[in-house]
């Protein structure tokens, strides 16, 4: 099996799991410098040095094949508070002197604007859930749209809302750190879609050249062993994590059977939801303007029907088996299936990429395209000089663009595929254990050493084979 000659190929990264210099250039605080530093256990600093190191890993990209590369600006580099009048020239000056080296090295960016990081001057005053935050960040994109116009022809407005918003108040794993509150974690969703829509607008309004789209992390969502008794529950956790989102996305409203499971699960939490009739116009204007959909996509979930309380347990450390994820009103998670998990209890389930791909293209017919904004294997690699062998995530990166193939000629328009990550990176609650990255980073002297996975991709990318691990 081979993948198109003309699919894009490409590797992700992220401002704040990167940069490091987190407070260098004029740099605003963001809602997890204080987080992390309260917690004790990592920071995000110096990260994998990327302010300094990007010339290196975008020589890397053009040596090892990977033909674009997904950056994201942070919004506390170019406006310290998130609202400022004025932006900070050291930071504006940054993202220029990086888009124009990833252009010298053929390496088409790829930018996302907001990627986990609220100004923390913004989020201290209730994130997205302030309308004041929806209308700086709509005045943040316009600024990088005309700031940056000659050198980038791919935008993102968001990278995965339902990660974000379940974090800040379902999980409680990003700051605020708030656990179970429906009513934030949905309203949040609405809210940042709200964004979205208005961004997207006003990029097609002012006839920018180039694309713009949105990223949303789409697990599917399966009832546990296939069973009818599973399969409401399995619909719920899809209406809360996917289908809301996607219906903001594609259609500008939410239809009646997905307001109905978001009710029935508000109601069994004791949450209420706000959506007015100016937020769905901004959204029914925006519904076909999206160029393509990012899928973020790590695993699939296996859902049983579930009454008890409110119950999660992250496996933040990387001890397998000790996941939990039950939500009243809605299912519980399930992990005994024969399917093969990593150290963090994530399925690897490449079916549920193929499954999502054509759910999405069939529901939703006016979308135009799909990439794969992420995918990986997070695996603690043992170091060595002469070859860090990681077959296990080539094999999981094999079967995942198996799947996109599979996906494509099922007829689904797939246009290309970013690895999670280009180099290792930190993780926002695993800090610097898991890794994903084709370069290994020794995050003391910031050296970058190539994996086997990086001399598989570079082969990948020439012969588009996808039949074997192996190299050569």
């Amino acid at each position: 099996m081979n993948l198109p000659k003309e699919f894009l190929l490409g590797g992700a990264t992220a401002a704040y799991q990167a940069e490091g210099a987190t407070a260098v250039g004029g740099k605003g605080k963001v809602a997890w410098d204080d987080y992390l530093e309260k917690q004790g256990r990592f920071k995000a600093d110096p990260a994998s040095d990327f302010y300094n190191k990007y010339p290196i890993d975008l020589k890397l990209s053009h040596e090892f094949g990977v033909d674009a590369i997904r950056i994201s600006i942070a919004w506390s580099r170019i406006f310290p508070n998130g609202d400022d009048a004025e932006a900070n020239p050291a930071g504006v000056q940054f993202y220029h002197d990086l888009f124009k080296e990833a252009r010298a090295q053929g390496v088409e960016p790829y930018v996302t604007l907001h990627h986990f990081d609220t100004p923390d001057a913004l989020h201290s005053q209730g994130d997205f859930l302030n309308q004041h935050t929806i209308d700086s960040f709509v005045k943040y994109a316009a600024f990088c749209f005309e700031e940056y116009k000659d050198e980038v022809s791919y935008w993102i407005t968001f990278n995965e809302i339902w990660p974000v918003t379940s974090g800040q108040y379902l999980v409680g794993k990003f700051p605020p750190a708030i656990t179970y509150d429906f009513s934030k974690t949905l309203q949040g969703q609405h809210n940042m879609m709200v964004a979205h829509a208005k961004a997207i607008k006003l990029f097609k309004d002012n006839q920018y050249e180039g694309e713009i789209g949105i990223i949303h992390s789409l697990e599917t969502k399966y009832p546990y062993e296939g069973k009818k008794e599973n399969e409401h529950a399995a619909f719920l956790y899809d209406v809360l994590a996917n289908k809301f989102l996607l219906d903001a996305t594609y259609k500008g409203y939410y239809t009646e059977e997905v307001m109905d499971a978001v009710n029935e699960i508000l109601l069994a939490n004791n949450g209420e939801i706000h959506i007015t009739e100016e937020d769905l116009a901004h959204l029914d204007a925006a519904k076909d303007l999206n160029d393509f959909l990012g899928i973020n996509y790590y695993q699939s979930n296996f859902v049983k029907a579930y009454d008890g309380d409110n119950d999660i347990h992250h496996n933040g450390t990387g001890e397998k088996g000790t996941s939990v994820f039950a939500l009243h009103g809605v299912g519980e998670q399930m992990f005994d299936m024969d399917i093969p998990r990593n150290d963090w209890d994530w399925l690897i389930y490449p079916d549920g990429l193929r499954d999502q791909m054509i759910r999405v293209a069939k529901e939703y017919p006016n979308y135009k395209k799909i990439y794969v904004t992420e995918n990986g294997m997070g695996y603690k690699d043992d170091f060595n000089t002469e070859l860090i062998d990681d077959t296990p995530r080539i094999d999981y990166i094999r079967k995942h663009l198996i799947a996109c193939k599979e996906a494509i000629d099922a007829g689904v328009n797939v246009a290309g595929y970013f690895v999670w990550s280009l180099m290792d990176v930190f993780s926002w609650s695993n800090g610097y254990n898991k890794r994903y990255g084709l370069f290994y980073v020794d995050f003391d002297t910031q050296e970058r050493y190539p994996k086997k996975s990086a001399y598989w991709w570079k082969q990948l990318n020439e012969n588009r084979d996808l039949s074997s691990n192996d190299i050569g």
